[in-house]
């Protein structure tokens, strides 16, 4: 374990009152630190800069969805489907980022640009459909929104 990581780690559970309750903020480092998503190692480097299980660190990671356990393309691209994007089109939304993309939610182009995800609740239910591009959220997005979007990706 790189003794740097592990310092940072220490450093913000310092700021709670138990070790555990810096899981969170030590997984997003770690997540970081490992280009988007959290490799076997990373779940362990948690753990013993905050003197948890291994088990406990992955329990956290598995039951959020805004950690990876798999590698993530370069963009992220996830679709609220959530039943008030739900009822504004986010099913079209998601078909279209399908189309467009030629990968299926879970699925990572073949070139590694782009992974494509339907998630719960992003928080912008007054605003549907929501889609959130490397965790900035657009908001009333349309089917018809959809090769734009990608189109301003590519050239970005």
């Amino acid at each position: 374990m790189a003794r740097a990581f592990a310092d940072k780690v220490r450093e913000l559970a310092a700021q709670y009152p138990e070790s555990r309750s810096a899981v969170m903020p030590g997984l997003r480092l770690a997540q970081e630190d490992h280009g988007g998503w959290l490799p076997p190692e990373a779940l362990l480097e948690v753990a013993d800069a905050l003197d948890l299980t291994p088990g406990y660190v992955k329990g956290v990671a598995t039951f959020y969805d805004m950690f990876h356990l798999e590698p993530v393309g370069r963009r992220l691209v996830e679709v609220c489907t959530n039943i008030c994007c739900g009822l504004r089109g986010a099913q079209d939304v998601l078909a279209a980022f399908e189309s467009e993309l030629g990968v299926e939610p879970g699925e990572t182009t073949a070139d590694g640009a782009f992974t494509l995800r339907a998630v719960e609740c992003i928080g912008g239910c007054d605003r549907p459909t929501v889609v959130a591009i490397d965790d900035r959220h657009r908001f009333n997005v349309s089917a018809a929104d959809v090769p734009q979007i990608l189109q301003e990706l590519r050239n970005d």
